[in-house]
């Protein structure tokens, strides 16, 4: 039987960068607890999950089968290098019509920003006046906890989650300073240029036992120090970079060509966008951590060495635009092609015109219901089967990472029915025949 504890008292999803994600994350659940919406796109409280045979007719809702926190029962907060409250801020980004946020407008001004840890040196095209100044980067993780602590206390929080909404930092590889969480944490009182703000935040949260999920492609949680810091303190992480628009299709639509046995020669992918995301990815320094991010899910979903004949020559391409008239309405153009019976090509084009912070603010949502069901569960380090919802899901090392959404999916599915008891499904055995 489960030994999940209840998600009881209140639950604090802390923030990372307040702009149009974390506005639009936070907007929605308050439009839904005020009955105003459905919380369309999150898995959590939308999706069903199969229980025992088909036969039995058991698909409780997911929010039904595990003890996830209520909506109702969640207290929001966050930092950002901007002064402006939550409203404000979802009027700036321009993602939700202004009539919804009229009508929820108080709960949203209450919302207002602690100052951030920032440096322009990894987002260089930002700049503000909310930012918080240390000696050293351990000084600036100790004032972030500080922060945490207080929230907790002023809110009345049982439980705290962090999930990263904040800008792609500049690419960063892991280096010596990652290796151990001594060395790690020597760096930070060095000042290490190697340790980028969202590490600052995530070593905060994993120090004190707080879920971390990074949303972004920075180096983050993804390092040996991170993983040896979370196994020491108990606590679940996940990471990386939302997976929402084009990364989206892909781990959609290459599966099913891969199971079909059809080969690819190339995928050309191109991206415009307008908000402030597609203006800091306009850095090439930026841009490098979202196509590194990017780049992976074809390789690892196709496996060219296992299927030389049908992808041993793919050429895969990349490319993200900043486009200030389309703002938070991403457009992703995918240009695919696929060859098949006797080496005959064909292609397939998709345009999806998507809104990147609608597509991400469930997963927000998700991410931290799930981390924060992974802590009463007495699961922690890395959460791969959260991998569902991120590009470039961390794995144990020296396994590569799981990018089929269908398998991410299934693995979710049986983590949740593992918690609660219930049999795994397979597909297998007499049950798959009726």
């Amino acid at each position: 039987m489960s030994k999940v504890k209840p998600a009881t008292g209140k639950l604090g999803i802390l923030t990372p960068g307040m702009g149009a994600v974390a506005s639009t994350f936070m907007a929605g659940v308050i439009a839904v607890n005020k009955g105003l919406a459905k919380p369309i796109g999150s898995v959590s409280q939308m999706g069903d999950i199969r229980l025992g045979k088909r036969t039995d007719n058991r698909n409780p809702l997911i929010k039904d089968f595990v003890p996830l926190t209520k909506l109702t029962d969640i207290v929001f907060g966050g930092w950002d290098i901007f002064e402006d409250n939550m409203y404000e801020s979802a009027i700036h980004a321009k993602v939700l019509d202004k009539t919804l946020l009229d009508q929820i407008r108080p709960e949203l001004e209450a919302i207002k920003p602690m100052k951030a840890v920032f440096d322009r040196e990894y987002v260089k095209r930002l700049d503000g006046p909310n930012v918080k100044t240390g000696a050293n980067k351990m000084e600036l993780a100790e004032a972030i906890m500080e922060d945490m602590r207080r929230f907790k206390e002023e809110n009345g929080c049982d439980r705290l989650v962090m999930v990263w909404c904040g800008s792609t930092e500049i690419y960063i590889e892991p280096s010596e300073v990652h290796s151990t969480l001594e060395k790690l944490e020597e760096g930070m009182r060095n000042n290490d240029p190697n340790i980028p703000p969202s590490m600052i935040y995530a070593y905060a949260a994993v120090k004190m036992g707080i879920p971390y999920a990074n949303g972004a492609p920075n180096l983050s949680c993804d390092v040996e120090a991170m993983v040896e810091l979370a196994k020491q303190t108990k606590t679940p992480i996940a990471g990386k970079d939302f997976k929402t628009g084009q990364t989206l299709m892909k781990t959609i639509v290459a599966p099913g060509l891969k199971v079909r046995a059809l080969g690819i020669r190339g995928w050309f992918s191109t991206n415009i966008l307008g908000n402030r995301d597609g203006e800091v990815l306009d850095d090439p320094d930026n841009f490098k951590s979202k196509e590194v991010s990017k780049l992976g899910v074809l390789e690892e979903i196709l496996k060219p060495e296992e299927n030389p004949d049908l992808y041993g020559d793919l050429y895969h391409k990349v490319r993200i635009n900043y486009y200030p008239p389309h703002g938070d309405n991403k457009e992703g153009w995918d240009n695919i092609d696929i060859f098949g019976w006797l080496g005959y090509p064909m292609q397939i084009k998709i345009d999806f015109l998507c809104r990147d912070s609608i597509l991400a603010a469930p997963i927000v949502l998700d991410l931290a219901l799930f981390l924060d069901l992974a802590s009463r569960s007495e699961l922690y380090g890395i959460q791969e089967w959260l991998s569902f919802y991120l590009k470039s899901p961390q794995a144990a090392k020296g396994l590569s990472p799981m990018h089929d959404i269908f398998l991410q999916n299934q693995k979710l599915l049986n983590t949740l029915r593992h918690l609660m008891g219930e049999e795994l499904i397979t597909h297998l055995g007499m049950d798959y025949y009726y």
